[in-house]
């Protein structure tokens, strides 16, 4: 009864949260946003390492293979909250900010499939940037402010079977869909009225996502194990308007619209290719595991008025290499409640695919995690916490510090067992 209430609770903030500020980098200027990271707060913990995950109680969302050997009815929530440290070169500041990241139900069907379906973050939008112009008086003569705010979430099903020959095989249909907001404004010294450029755009589509995985036993209850999943190639729809209009300056900034000089519609497309994992690990069951993940995607496309590029970045191929594991003691001692928590740590390296004053944008970090388990049963409160570094100084970037702690609740149940009548 009590998990039930939690689930419901959960359900209904969920549509809520999903909606508040989630991101304070200045990379989430760039296309629909700065990516979440798609992989349960477990996976992240391990490095973002989860192609050859398939626990009967956890959810992973890397290999939609893995929800063929679920055998527990489990409710998963995740929640973080994020620390960074932005450095330009020459002025530094900090931000925070919190999130809900996913909510999702696996249902284990017959012993040897399973349904998972789920609401997730997918991008998000939040930016304050400046760029001021001095004379040689060191007097301010222009400046334009950056802002964005918004994002983008995913709805998605997905189902996996297990076949009698460890071999898994899975689908994953995704609705993705949002609404982001860009705004630039411009201030010049003995002008009397700014400009302001404003976009509000809706952006919508579906992906799709295919996955295996394939485990062979080998000596002294060894496992390998084998995944891959291909995120198919598919199209996202932004579609909206943006507005000119001078302003009145103020030297407060208070912002006071006095004419439109353009208003316009607009409808762009961002063809994302084809994401494929390869992914390969060891282990013994529900002891440890170690795995290695490589992600591989060509350059994102970005077509329509909105999206016309400047000469100063561009997108390119990007890549993401993970290793991590875990290891559970004794996952079924009575005795010892430490030695039924899982330990975790992992390490990744990031090539974001973005190229920014002809450097391309890198990103890498260390993560550790335990999941703790609530009393003797196999429900998990995991914790985790992601060390990273994004970006550079170098050629007038910014390289962001960043500091995630992230939380979730892995709740298992039983559904549809038979009454027994003694």
């Amino acid at each position: 009864m009590i998990k039930k209430i939690i689930v419901y609770s959960i359900w209904i903030i969920s549509a809520y949260s999903f909606a508040q500020t989630t991101n304070t980098s200045p990379y989430s200027f760039f296309g629909i946003g700065d990516p979440a990271k798609i992989k349960s707060v477990e996976e992240i913990a391990m490095g973002q390492t989860g192609g050859t995950l398939n626990s009967e109680y956890q959810l992973s969302f890397t290999n939609p293979a893995s929800y063929g050997s679920l055998l527990w009815t489990t409710y998963v929530f995740s929640a973080s909250s994020k620390l960074n440290y932005v450095d330009d070169g020459s002025n530094k500041q900090n931000s925070a900010t919190a999130s809900l990241n996913y909510i999702a139900i696996g249902i284990p069907i017959n012993g040897n499939q399973g349904l998972a379906f789920g609401l997730q973050l997918n991008t998000a939008v939040g930016y304050s940037l400046f760029s001021r112009q001095f004379d040689s008086e060191n007097i301010l003569i222009e400046s334009d402010h950056y802002t964005g705010s918004g994002g983008t979430n995913r709805v998605f099903m997905g189902y996996g079977y297990k076949f009698p020959f460890n071999l898994n095989l899975g689908v994953e249909a995704a609705y993705q869909f949002g609404g982001i907001d860009h705004s630039i404004l411009n201030r010049r010294l003995g002008v009397q009225l700014g400009t302001r450029q404003v976009s509000n755009s809706d952006v919508h589509g579906f992906s799709y996502k295919l996955g295996a995985l394939y485990s062979k036993d080998i000596k002294n209850d060894l496992q390998l194990k084998f995944g891959a999943s291909a995120q198919l190639a598919y199209d996202l729809t932004e579609e909206g308007e943006e507005y000119i209009y001078s302003l009145i300056n103020t030297g407060d900034g208070t912002i006071i619209p006095r004419d439109t000089l353009l208003a316009q519609s607009f409808n762009s497309k961002i063809k994302t290719p084809l994401k494929t994992v390869l992914s390969a690990g060891i282990g013994k069951l529900n002891k440890w595991q170690v795995a290695i993940d490589y992600t591989f995607q060509d350059a994102i496309d970005f077509t329509g008025d909105i999206h016309n590029q400047p000469t100063n970045y561009y997108y390119t191929k990007s890549s993401l290499i993970s290793i991590g594991g875990f290891y559970t003691p004794r996952i079924n001692s009575i005795s010892s409640y430490w030695d039924r928590v899982t330990y975790r740590a992992g390490f990744s390296y990031n090539q974001v695919g973005l190229n920014v004053n002809n450097t391309d944008i890198k990103d890498y970090g260390m993560s550790f995690g335990v999941s703790l388990p609530m009393g003797l049963q196999l429900s998990n409160v995991n914790l985790g916490f992601e060390i990273g570094q994004r970006g550079t100084t170098k050629n007038n970037l910014i390289k962001e510090n960043y500091y995630n702690f992230r939380l979730s609740l892995s709740l298992n149940d039983k559904w549809f067992r038979k009454q027994k009548i003694y």
